[in-house]
Parts: C-alpha cells; structure tokens; sequence
C-alpha cells in the first residue's frame, strides 16, 4: 500500500481527512508497537507537565483572559496552517477527537471555546509566550517552565519521527 501524504499548504480538513484515514487503517497496529506506545504514554505525561506549570505561574489564566476580553491573536485564524497530518494523527493516537468544522470564525481551527482542542500541539503552540506575559515574569519563573516544554517538544520530536519510520516501512513509502 502506497501512502499518499498531505502537503503543509494542504488545506487543514484535507489533513484531518489524512489523519484519520492513517488512523483507521494503521491505528490499531501502531498501538501494538511498543516503543511508539511508551513515547505516546511518556508525551501525555510531559504535556501533564508543562500545562500544569503553566497554571501554577498564572500564564494560563492571563493567556485565556487576553484571548476571551483583549481579543488576543496566539490562537488566531490561520494557525492551524502550522499542523500536518502527521501531527494531527499523533492526536488522533492519543484519543483526541479532531474537529469537523470550525468552532470560532476568529480562531484556529483547532481550538474550541475552552481553549486548545489537541494534546500534541506545534511547538509555537506550545512555547510561544507574547512580550506581555515574558514582562510580568522574572525569567526563572519562565525558564522553570521552558524546562518542562523542552520534555514535550522533545518526545513529540521523538514520537513523529517514529510513526513516520513505522509507517513509511509499512506502505514503502
């Protein structure tokens, strides 16, 4: 079986319709393979992680009342450009239900009325902070957090990678 991909320039329905299509033929054997269970198991927790102290710091709380008072733009229309199949299929693994449509006309695509939609997210998703938020706190607030990001960024690295080798082996692609 030959493995037709998505482009990043692919609109983002054309992606989840990749996604899932990967997911419905290859998820249940991809959940059999040990080594991309243990990085899936090991991403759920570094997110845990890093969303946690996020919270802890007070940034999620500010981030959520500049997007839902200020009209904050982090998570704006056109974000969802950034995602590619392969990342949307990591999602999908770890048993978020991608959307069909878009929930705010003035946000990604991804997100929905509480925020975030995904547990695997682009790293600009996960790391970005604007120049407000970096001004209210002394960086070692920032860079405690910067360390548990760095845990996710890295096993989401580590995870796409090896679903990509998996299934390029599988369709010889």
């Amino acid at each position: 079986m030959i493995l037709k991909q998505t482009s990043l320039s692919s609109p983002i329905e054309d992606k989840i319709a990749w996604a899932q299509h990967c997911y419905k033929e290859f998820g249940d054997d991809l959940l059999k393979e040990k080594k991309l269970v243990d990085l899936l198991a090991h991403l759920k927790a570094a997110v845990v992680a890093s969303r946690r102290e996020m919270a802890l710091t007070g940034i999620e709380e500010i981030c959520r009342r500049c997007d839902r008072e200020e009209g904050g733009s982090c998570c704006g229309a056109g974000l969802e450009n950034r995602y590619d199949g392969w990342l949307l299929l990591i999602n999908l693994l770890l048993g978020v239900k991608l959307p069909k449509t878009r929930q705010q006309t003035d946000s990604c695509f991804l997100s929905g009325k509480s925020g975030c939609l995904l547990m695997a997210r682009h790293v600009i998703c996960i790391n970005y902070l604007c120049k407000k938020i970096t001004n209210l706190f002394e960086p070692r607030t920032i860079m405690k957090m910067r360390e548990k990001e760095s845990e996710e960024v890295n096993t989401l690295f580590m995870l796409h990678e090896r679903i990509k080798t998996v299934l390029r082996k599988w369709t010889n692609a």
